[in-house]
């Protein structure tokens, strides 16, 4: 079986006309007056920090798996996307670039809460649980294992850290910053859309253990917007390896993580170069969340 044919490498990208309005740690977004052009590149962050090698494929897979949750979910909550497709124009000059791995979307002032929601215990949820036998607040049974499913999904929102780590705050401080009923209709959202992704994900044989979204406000409406149900934003485990007591196995950039914790690496810039079998598996895994979510492999 011949291995799939993999896009163009886009680390960062320089569009000489259009408004940089800012890079993210994977993202880099272009102002175009009452729209944005979001690009999703092929840089990968871990604990924070930016590495210096790309993951072939991950900004088409970023891309490809929001636009198949944003539409799949429509019916729950709008959402920011234009077009992915059409870019004509002041675009058009850049659609190879842009092509598979871009969206247009409507500007929205967003929301400056991480909205976080966790069915299983893992990450820095598990770590505040080992000290406080709680997360963000809300009081677990005790007694649970690292890899845990909760009794039910909770709501953990966290601060949205424009360089740094994001902090996980209580409910009660969100509704302290942004209002109780905003509060609550980011929550009520938030749950609905976990509840239904991962119902559809464990069809599909993957575990969504965690994830993130944010949403933005747009003349007093609620619209979700960046990334959706991505590897980048979430923890996918397989359900036939799911063994609860330890971490596990998993198709996002935990690879990366353990490999990194592995080599002792003291999670401050400069991040260390990957060596070229990290590379690869981590593509691998992208590509395959991509595909068993999708029902057919990145085109």
């Amino acid at each position: 079986m011949s291995s799939p044919q993999m896009s163009a490498i886009i680390s960062q990208t320089d569009f000489p006309g259009l408004k940089l309005r800012g890079r993210g740690k994977v993202r880099d977004i272009y102002d175009l007056s009452d729209r944005l052009l979001i690009v999703a590149t092929d840089r990968l962050s871990a604990f924070d920090v930016v590495l210096p090698t790309p993951i072939p494929d991950k900004g088409r897979v970023l891309t490809q798996l929001s636009l198949f949750w944003f539409k799949k979910l429509a019916n729950v909550v709008p959402n920011h996307v234009l077009t992915a497709e059409n870019f004509d124009g002041e675009l058009a000059p850049y659609r190879s670039s842009l092509a598979g791995r871009a969206m247009l979307v409507k500007k929205t002032e967003p929301v400056p809460i991480e909205c976080v929601v966790r069915g299983y215990i893992s990450g820095s949820g598990w770590k505040d649980y080992q000290k406080t036998g709680a997360i963000c607040g809300i009081s677990l049974p005790s007694g649970l294992r690292e890899s845990d499913k909760l009794p039910e999904a909770i709501f953990t929102p966290s601060t949205k850290a424009t360089s740094g780590h994001d902090e996980n705050i209580s409910f009660d401080e969100t509704v302290a910053r942004i209002g109780r009923p905003l509060a609550e209709r980011l929550r009520e959202t938030s749950l609905k859309i976990y509840r239904l992704a991962s119902e559809y994900a464990a069809e599909r044989g993957i575990i969504i253990a965690d994830t993130k979204f944010e949403f933005g406000m747009m003349d007093d409406k609620m619209i979700w917007i960046d990334e959706a149900l991505t590897p980048d934003s979430s923890r996918f485990w397989p359900a036939d390896q799911y063994s609860p007591g330890k971490a596990q196995p998993s198709f996002d950039k935990q690879y990366v993580r353990d490999y990194l914790e592995k080599i002792g690496w003291d999670k401050r810039p400069p991040a260390p170069a990957l060596p070229p079998e990290v590379v690869t598996g981590t593509t691998q895994k992208y590509r395959d969340a991509y595909q068993r979510i999708t029902g057919h492999p990145l085109s």
